[in-house]
Formats: structure tokens, C-alpha cells, sequence
């Protein structure tokens, strides 16, 4: 396992070239489908693992329950993952110049989701790759890594310049 990566990064793997993955999209979100009765009490949020290939050949890609650990808190305590309203990778052939997307919903404490550890092991071509690991937590900007008291409320400087990059990004563009 390597350093973490910042939520939002990109993180290519050498065995499979032109392979690269990122979680992103760290928030706080209901589900779809409505909350499980297991969750009751915690806080429900959403991220996404995007696949992508920038190879010349494609991938056959499986990102399913299993493969990604959701921790969150200073302990790293395992959050509470909605299989049922959670989109996986199952069995996809990402060709080159394509992505796949993974859309998981999970649910925590609330005072926990300022520290969220994300692994994830994708199975590529019925081969394991080395887990990845990313770090982040709900109310943080994406790939900022100190904590939300450390200078990201609504008045500083990096709130600042990122409100004026979202206002100048166009419409329906993503990171």
C-alpha cells in the first residue's frame, strides 16, 4: 500500500497500462431508494470510484461490494455501506477513451464524516490490483486533506478561489 491519495486524485496502476482510478465526489447525500433501517441514526453520504482508460486496449473491470472499505472517524470505524441503493462495477469492459463509474452510498455518525478513508481493490482482467487508498471527509473541499476548521469555512481564502473556479467552470463540465 502507498501513501493515501487526496479524494479527488487520480491513481494509475503500473501493471495495467493506461489504467487509472479515483474516488471522488465525497458528500453528504439521502439515497435514492430511501434510508435502510440499519442506518437509523447516522448520517447517510455519497461517493464515486471512476475507472478509466487512457490505454490502447481495454479492461475487463470489476468493482463490486467487497472491494471498497469505507472507514470514517479518527479511529477508522467501518461505516455502514447501502449495498441496496449502491451501483457497482460488475464485469464491465472499460475500452479505451471510456470510464465506468461505482456510486456508493454509505452512513456514519455525523461527528465522524470529517475523516473518511476509502480502499478500494479493483479485480482488472480476473487479476487483483494493489489497493488504493484515498482520504478526505464530508464538508472538506476536494483534495483538500486539513481539517475543515483549519481554513476552509465560507470566509477563507480557499472557499474564495474555489467558488470563483466552480463560477467559471461551464455548464455540465467535470474535475
Amino acid at each position: 500500500m502507498y501513501e493515501p491519495n487526496v479524494v479527488g486524485d487520480w491513481q494509475e496502476y503500473d501493471e495495467h497500462a493506461g489504467l487509472r482510478v479515483r474516488v471522488h465526489s465525497l458528500e453528504a447525500a439521502e439515497p435514492p431508494r430511501g434510508r435502510d433501517d440499519a442506518a437509523v441514526g447516522l448520517t447517510y453520504f455519497t461517493l464515486r470510484v471512476t475507472v478509466e482508460n487512457r490505454g490502447a486496449r481495454h479492461f475487463g473491470v470489476h468493482l463490486e461490494d467487497g472491494q471498497i472499505d469505507v472507514r470514517v472517524g479518527p479511529d477508522g470505524e467501518g461505516a455502514f455501506i447501502d449495498w441496496r441503493n449502491s451501483q457497482f462495477i460488475e464485469g464491465f469492459d472499460v475500452y479505451p477513451l471510456r470510464r465506468a463509474t461505482a456510486v456508493l452510498f454509505a452512513a456514519g455518525p455525523e461527528a465522524s464524516l470529517s475523516k473518511v478513508d476509502v480502499q478500494v481493490q479493483l479485480r482488472v482482467d480476473e487479476e487483483w490490483a494493489d489497493r488504493r487508498l484515498w482520504a478526505g471527509g464530508i464538508g472538506l473541499v476536494e483534495g483538500a486533506v486539513a481539517p475543515a476548521s483549519a481554513g476552509a469555512g465560507a470566509g477563507s481564502l480557499a472557499h474564495q478561489v474555489s467558488a470563483f473556479l466552480k463560477d467559471q467552470t461551464e455548464p455540465g463540465a467535470t474535475a
